[in-house]
């Protein structure tokens, strides 16, 4: 067997989302999610209740996705999985599965970092004409994580700069929450920024050195907005939802791009990628796709399937790994704090 042409079956476990793909090589042959609504009566993820419908969901998902892919399970050459970083029982139910996985089928176990696959999916065939050259400077930005990504190989990776606080993703559900919006926040966000103003509301911006970022100061200033704004109308928000979507929206956007910006000139790179949920944003990519136009650079935004979590991403990192012939034991333990 061609190492390049191996047959991965991936499994993704670090949140609320279950996955299964299957891989050969950079090609995804199926890639299955199962999604968790039993969260949105919360207002976000109860981490009791993700492992226990990761439990029930996970056999059924990989039945799924092999059937997807038409290939059966003596075909699988190695089992790709999430490490962390994510919920502790979440990421322990998946890694449990693919070990034993592992054994019964006697063949490699891969773990992969979630946030280093969210950036290889940019290599998945079929995502971009041609993938980005390195070195590129990658945006991930996601509900539990947003780091500014200098990458000079597939897994030379040097995280330049990160939140300090909330990330994007969580300050967009926050916000959301404040709006009176369901959970998850960030998309419905988006959709009712796409009808407002985002000139109309000013919010605070941190001012953090180099190129970390902050956004819990934004989530408070919007906190005191609106109560000062409510206490005199009570209808404020039904009034102006539109319209303060737009302002965060465009409060977020702009901070994630000023870092980016620097981040390009300093480094002298133009080869600029997005990954993670958040890069979903249609906001973000306008103005990731409006800094093509004025500053020549090169981007790379892939497409939504492969922005929120998703088991392709961690395939594509196992493709990887396996070529190196990087495999773990069965002794490796899921990290919730997993660091490139």
């Amino acid at each position: 067997m061609n190492n390049s042409d191996a047959c991965i079956l991936a499994i993704e476990s670090s949140c609320d989302d279950t996955s299964a793909a299957l891989l050969k090589g950079h090609r995804v042959l199926s890639n299955v999610i199962a999604n968790q609504l039993v969260h949105q009566k919360y207002g976000g993820v109860i981490p009791e209740l993700a492992s226990r419908s990761h439990q029930k969901n996970i056999l059924p998902v990989v039945e799924t996705a092999l059937k997807d892919a038409h290939t059966d399970i003596s075909e699988v050459d190695a089992i790709a999985y999430t490490q962390g970083p994510g919920l502790p029982g979440s990421l322990i139910v998946g890694s449990a599965f693919s070990k034993s996985l592992s054994m019964a089928l006697n063949v490699p176990l891969i773990e992969v970092n979630h946030m280093q696959a969210h950036i290889l999916a940019h290599f998945i065939e079929g995502v971009h004409q041609e993938p980005p050259a390195f070195p590129f400077i990658c945006l991930t930005v996601s509900g539990g994580h947003t780091q500014m990504v200098l990458v000079k190989s597939h897994f030379d990776m040097k995280i330049i700069g990160s939140t300090i606080d909330d990330a994007a993703g969580e300050a967009f559900d926050k916000i959301a929450k404040l709006l009176g919006l369901d959970y998850p926040g960030g998309p419905l966000v988006d959709k009712l920024a796409q009808e407002g103003d985002a000139s109309r509301f000013e919010f605070s911006k941190a001012k953090v050195d180099g190129y970390n970022y902050s956004f819990s100061g934004l989530k408070t200033s919007v906190l005191y907005f609106l109560k000062k704004s409510i206490e005199e109308d009570h209808l404020f928000v039904e009034k102006n939802r539109s319209d303060l979507c737009a302002s965060v929206q465009a409060n977020i956007v702009e901070v994630l791009m000023q870092k980016l910006e620097k981040a390009s000139f300093d480094h002298d790179i133009d080869n600029i990628a997005m990954a993670g949920g958040v890069s979903a944003n249609s906001g973000l990519r306008k103005a990731l796709l409006q800094r093509q136009e004025t500053l020549n650079w090169k981007t790379y935004v892939p497409p939504i399937a492969y922005c929120t979590d998703n088991a392709a991403m961690i395939g594509i990192t196992g493709h990887f790994k396996f070529i190196e012939a990087s495999f773990s034991g069965l002794g490796s333990i899921p990290s919730a704090r997993l660091k490139f």
